[in-house]
């Protein structure tokens, strides 16, 4: 069952076999042209309006972005000795760790 705007197949072959060319793509590019005019455009949501005075792409006067929660604030001695023990097993794996948080006389297993 085909609708009154759909293509009949038979004419599309009989435009092949002629070689294609010029008449086909006309007639295709006709097609799709008529099953975009059918679409109906979805309604666009209502946009919020701007505050007074806003930028695009910054953040609004008197704010900054959000930092890390307080919580997640790790302390200075302990981002130092971390780095320290990085860099120890980095740069000196055959020698006991100094950084502070490995236990003394111990020796690291991997």
């Amino acid at each position: 069952m085909t609708a009154d705007w759909e293509p009949e197949i038979d004419d599309i072959k009989a435009m092949r076999a002629e070689g294609g060319g010029a008449d086909l793509r006309a007639f295709m590019r006709q097609q799709i042209a008529a099953g975009k005019a059918r679409r109906e455009d979805k309604p666009k949501p209502a946009a919020l309006p701007k505050p007074p005075g806003h930028r695009p792409g910054a953040w609004p006067a008197g704010t900054s972005p959000p930092g890390p929660p307080p919580e997640r604030k790790i302390p200075d001695h302990v981002w130092r000795a971390a780095t320290r023990h990085y860099s120890n097993e980095t740069n000196r794996p055959d020698q006991p760790c100094d950084c502070g948080n490995c236990p003394p006389d111990t020796e690291e297993t991997r």
